[in-house]
């Protein structure tokens, strides 16, 4: 493993973004300074938090001075500073395939029931047995998609024999259907990558229970 030099990774054991960022770190055999910001405690709302990243979400990454948000910018980001093993296919097709799978999730699932829409719907009103079906609704709708799509891909991953950035966003999606209750057996292919993915150990190593702020 090659530590970055200067590099932080401000993140949360169970931040299924701050997850895809170490699966990343680990399939390039990189690592960098991890920072904690306790989501469950607010700290993400402090000012020292704050003052690092104004949006006040995890995953964040700074190397020096060069500073960035957002799982799928900071993933791309490493994809072209450290080009080997890529996480995107050499074909233009093959690429735009792998970014639609991935912004599945973190369009149209991660965003609707993440800690602060979720927190939200508390101040609302809503039950508790409400926020989980609202995040299991979610989830099934986008694994209906994804899961049609890959039935027309090869796998065991989302395209074919190796990881992509299709796989580093799914993977933690599934951990959360789990914590959630979602009923994964109606998606074949979605279980497939999960069971590949298991294999690695940049995947692994990854999971939220491993991480060294995890309770």
């Amino acid at each position: 493993m090659t530590k970055i030099a200067e590099a932080v990774l401000y993140g949360y054991f169970r931040s299924t973004a701050a997850y895809r960022v170490r699966i990343a770190l680990g399939l390039k055999g990189l690592s960098a300074d991890n920072r904690f910001i306790h989501l469950r405690k607010g700290e993400q709302a402090q000012p020292a938090y704050r003052n690092i990243n104004p949006a006040g979400l995890v995953p964040y990454w700074t190397d020096g001075n060069f500073h960035l948000a957002q799982s799928l910018a900071i993933i791309e980001y490493l994809n072209e500073m450290y080009p080997n093993p890529p996480l995107l296919p050499e074909a233009v097709e093959a690429r735009a395939i792998v970014r639609e799978l991935a912004l599945v999730v973190c369009c149209d699932i991660h965003p609707v029931g993440n800690l602060r829409v979720l927190n939200r719907l508390i101040e609302l009103g809503v039950s508790d047995d409400e926020r989980a079906e609202w995040s299991r609704h979610w989830i099934v709708s986008g694994f209906e998609a994804i899961e049609e799509r890959l039935a027309r891909l090869p796998g065991p991953f989302a395209l074919g024999d190796r990881p992509t950035l299709a796989d580093i966003c799914i993977v933690p999606q599934v951990f959360n259907a789990r914590r959630f209750g979602v009923d994964l057996s109606l998606y074949t292919r979605i279980l497939e990558i999960d069971s590949a993915s298991a294999m690695l150990d940049a995947f692994t190593a990854a999971e939220p229970g491993r991480q060294p702020d995890a309770e």
